[in-house]
């Protein structure tokens, strides 16, 4: 299989685990568990999570997804590809019955995103980058139309967290007088960025890789840089450690 091969197998999954999500969504039963660390676990989850496993099973390339087995670093390190998955991005926004939530597809190639689908099957809003470097965005059956992000002199419009608000990201944000400020759900907030909607977006709490992967491909694709707040280097991914450090979504010119 080569690589328009892989592209077209990661979105029909996140097309299809979306569709998984949304028939949860729909029932009003949506089986909230929680995990040892507290944070809270649907059916939806669940569902979402294999039905990606079995469509992405013949690219013959591992699989890490926030649902599913935690293979140990010495295994995985040696990974040269793989797919990094979030099946249910904002399942607090889920449960609380917004729409703002997303399924999240990564390819990883060396530590690096190059592939990333981004879907938000509640508001018809698909995502993805290309291997030409492209960013693309589609809404229902429309046309899909490249997104590029906006660089601006000055920072304008900040997205952040709607469930994860922290004071360190406040103060970040207070550095902006007169800035406008927007919220929402999962990956959504890197979207905004790489539309040119919002110039940046503060990220100083807690996220995984599965979090970011995707939507760090799509958004990088867009002219976007996703970076550590302290280092100021890119991201990275497969560390030993799945923690993210704190980070920047920005516009390349802020």
């Amino acid at each position: 299989m080569d690589r328009s091969g892989w592209l077209a197998m990661a979105k029909e999954a996140a097309k299809e685990a979306g569709v998984a999500i949304m028939e949860v969504f729909n029932s009003m039963d949506l089986g909230i568990e929680y995990k040892k660390d507290l944070t809270p676990l649907t059916r939806a989850d669940q569902a979402a999570h294999e039905v990606i496993k079995k469509k992405l099973a013949p690219s013959l390339i591992p699989v890490l997804s926030e649902e599913g087995k935690m293979m140990p670093y010495t295994e995985r390190k040696n990974w040269d590809y793989f797919w990094l998955v979030d099946p249910l991005d904002g399942t607090k926004e889920f449960i609380n019955l917004s729409k703002e939530f997303t399924v999240n597809i990564a390819l990883i190639r060396n530590g690096e995103p190059v592939l990333g689908i981004v879907y938000a099957p509640a508001l018809e809003l698909l995502y993805w980058n290309d291997f030409e470097g492209k960013a693309w965005k589609q809404h229902d059956n429309e046309n899909a139309r490249q997104i590029h992000t906006q660089p601006r002199e000055r920072v304008q419009y900040i997205v952040a967290s709607k469930s994860h608000l922290t004071p360190e990201t406040e103060e970040y944000i207070n550095r902006f007088p007169g800035a406008s400020l927007q919220t929402i759900g999962s990956s959504l907030k890197f979207m905004l960025v790489a539309e040119g909607i919002a110039d940046c977006y503060p990220r100083f709490g807690p996220t995984m890789e599965w979090d970011t992967a995707a939507a760090h491909a799509v958004a990088k694709s867009s002219g976007c840089r996703v970076v550590d707040f302290k280092t100021n280097e890119e991201l990275r991914y497969n560390k030993e450690n799945l923690l993210n450090p704190f980070f920047i979504v920005s516009s390349s010119l802020n």
